[in-house]
């Protein structure tokens, strides 16, 4: 490896070890959904702000795609939503401290306008950081970047795991204090997991006639794309039903909650053991990805992910200690779609429409915006069996389709 690739590396590992060590003090699975439930009983509250978390970046995706055409250098887009995010960290931190136990409605209302914020400037991120990852490294090195990526993160993922626990340990912090502690830890993670960014060396992109096109007519190219390349309208629609996998994930601690009647420490034990998880993962992932692609990679996320809601159901008449396998399973899944589908979008795209591709799939990520909050709704009325079988039927079909995927 050159000295060049070297430092990319490096590069883009710094960022991964303190994004998800960040990451990790509001994991979306265990540590925000149980913040949410000591403010509010309703799970469709948290349904609505997993969707816009999720949801506002894609909605906008295909905005800023068009918006980064005009320019030959995508850096400091990736830096202003960076630290943007960061700064949507200490307000919920501040709120949280202030306000969570007096008045808990409060900090729910400011979390819907944080949590906009951290979603917006996230994907605006987002799409300058593909963009940049596809202009410095080559097809068929990527799954060995992500794999890399994915080990650093595993390691931050584990520490932010042990963090998370001794703050929920019993005796250490009191509600709001500990949620508020973690929060101010991940605005400084995100921080420090920008100063990378500042040394990367990128190429400029070629700026052609297509690129300074109306926002209307940019629109418009979209069903062309669609039409001409059927590989990516099927993973479109193989990455919205693989999005009721998603939907249910942080729903499993909720489903714990109630189930078993746990207590906070509990949380920091599952966020354990889905790191343990997601370490044990990223080997296996790298090694598929290296020798079979990417694309069997989000096959095998799929079908696990189908399979994932019944295990949970079968598994939860033991109680919560064996449980853990749920979260175990859970890392797999996270750090799988990792290695899997970003690699997989940067390996159909054609080099020229990169940006394109990668706004149109974010904005047409629909159901990635709706279910969450349409989760809450179906658990609230069906319950959680119905609900989960609902979601296994869905992610075998995503299945079967992509395995009917053309290959060109």
């Amino acid at each position: 490896m050159s000295s060049k690739s070297t430092k990319t590396y490096a590069i883009f590992i710094w960022h991964s070890f303190f994004l998800t060590l960040t990451m990790s003090m509001i994991d979306f699975n265990t540590v925000f959904p149980a913040l949410i439930s000591e403010l509010v009983d309703s799970t469709i509250l948290f349904g609505l702000l997993y969707s816009i978390m999720l949801g506002v970046p894609l909605i906008f995706n295909i905005i800023f795609s068009h918006f980064m055409n005009s320019f030959q250098y995508r850096k400091k887009f990736l830096l202003y939503g960076l630290y943007i995010r960061a700064f949507s960290f200490l307000g919920m931190a501040i709120f949280t401290y202030y306000y969570a136990k007096e008045q808990p409605l409060l900090v729910i209302g400011s979390f819907f306008i944080w949590v906009f914020i951290f979603s917006l400037s996230g994907g605006f991120a987002g799409i300058s950081y593909s963009e940049i990852i596809g202009k410095l490294i080559k097809k068929g090195k990527r799954g060995k970047l992500f794999a890399s990526k994915q080990f650093a993160a595993s390691i931050a993922a584990l520490l932010g795991g042990i963090i998370v626990k001794h703050i929920f340990a019993p005796g250490k912090f009191s509600f709001p204090n500990n949620y508020a502690i973690i929060l101010f830890i991940g605005f400084l993670g995100l921080i420090i997991a920008g100063i990378a960014f500042w040394f990367i060396n990128e190429p400029p992109s070629v700026i052609n006639k297509n690129n300074k096109i109306t926002l209307k007519d940019h629109f418009k190219k979209v069903p062309e794309i669609f039409k001409k390349d059927k590989r990516f309208s099927q993973f479109i629609v193989v990455e919205n039903l693989a999005s009721f996998s998603r939907m249910i994930l942080p729903f499993y601690i909720v489903y714990a909650q109630q189930n078993f009647n746990i207590d906070n420490s509990y949380v920091g034990k599952y966020l354990l053991y889905q790191i343990y998880g997601t370490i044990l993962s990223n080997i296996i992932w790298g090694l598929i990805s290296n020798k079979l692609g990417s694309k069997i990679v989000v096959r095998i996320c799929i079908l696990a992910g189908g399979l994932l809601p019944i295990l949970a159901l079968l598994i939860s008449p033991l109680g919560p200690d064996y449980y853990v396998i749920i979260f175990f399973i859970i890392g797999f899944l996270i750090s799988g779609r990792k290695v899997g589908f970003e690699p997989y979008l940067l390996d159909i795209s054609p080099e020229n429409k990169r940006t394109d591709y990668l706004g149109v799939r974010g904005s047409f990520n629909i159901l990635v915006v709706l279910l969450p909050f349409l989760g809450g709704i179906f658990i609230d009325f069906l319950g959680f069996t119905l609900t989960f079988s609902i979601v296994s039927i869905f992610m075998t079909t995503a299945f079967i389709i992509l395995g009917r995927q053309p290959k060109n």
